[in-house]
């Protein structure tokens, strides 16, 4: 794991563009990956920003992935190192969700990224970069269909529609709009490196037994909110790598 060239971290929007483009390609997009079944270590990521300052903290929580139970958790407390562009967001988050991961007594099997994978305007989000760098099964679980269209889901609890890319022609697929909670609207499941998007959707399912999101981002969402509120009462001090 670590920075994603050998330059050194992309410091302007070209640089990152270019690559995202790297990342793109070397993603595995055609393995299936492991099904429900085939994991016991499961995680979810997540970062929040302190909106007074570039402070951010990175979150990663590990679930048993039969009992759903909280097996490990770690966070990592860093600066924003990439301004906000649409569509690179991933070089804002990266590098602390890189650093929380290393953190970890052991590497999870699947990671759940809170966000996009393959869509993405350029087929590069969070997830297929994490995938690509880490090596490990990665996918996103996005709350909203950023810039894709697709059909209303059925009403019941794993109907789905496809996430679809007007721009193409014919539309492309990029991912699914999956129905975790009957009559809840739905999440957005897009695959990004080592997993197929039906593995990335069964996974989901058996993630969100009570919820409409993920128990792998309930937990690192709350994770990582709940550490920054300590950090700025001063209940914690910074902890992290980038720390040390």
């Amino acid at each position: 794991m670590g920075a994603p060239t050998a330059g050194g971290w992309p410091a302007t929007e070209a640089e990152a563009v270019a690559e995202q483009e790297r990342i793109r390609a070397a993603a595995d997009l055609s393995s299936p990956g492991p099904a429900p079944g085939e994991v016991r270590r499961i995680a979810g990521v997540d970062v929040t920003y302190d909106e007074e300052s570039d402070l951010l903290v990175a979150a990663a929580v590990v679930l048993d992935a039969d009992t759903l139970e909280v097996v490990e958790e770690a966070v990592h407390t860093g600066r924003s190192r990439f301004p906000y562009v649409p569509g690179l967001l991933a070089f804002r988050e990266l590098p602390g969700v890189l650093a929380v991961l290393e953190e970890l007594s052991a590497p999870p099997e699947v990671v759940v990224c809170d966000g996009y994978g393959y869509a993405h305007p350029r087929r590069a989000g969070l997830a297929v970069h994490l995938g690509v760098l880490t090596g490990l099964p990665c996918f996103g679980v996005a709350k909203s269909p950023f810039v894709f269209d697709h059909a209303e889901p059925g009403p019941l609890r794993g109907d789905s529609s496809p996430l679809l890319d007007p721009l193409r022609s014919p539309p492309e697929v990029v991912g699914r709009a999956l129905r975790t909670r009957p009559g809840v609207k739905p999440v957005f499941v897009s695959a990004g490196h080592g997993i197929s998007l039906d593995h990335a959707c069964a996974h989901t399912l058996r993630l969100t037994p009570r919820y409409r999101l993920p128990e792998t981002t309930r937990g690192a969402d709350g994770l990582s909110r709940r550490a920054l509120r300590e950090l700025k009462a001063g209940r914690r001090e910074p902890y992290g790598a980038a720390e040390r």
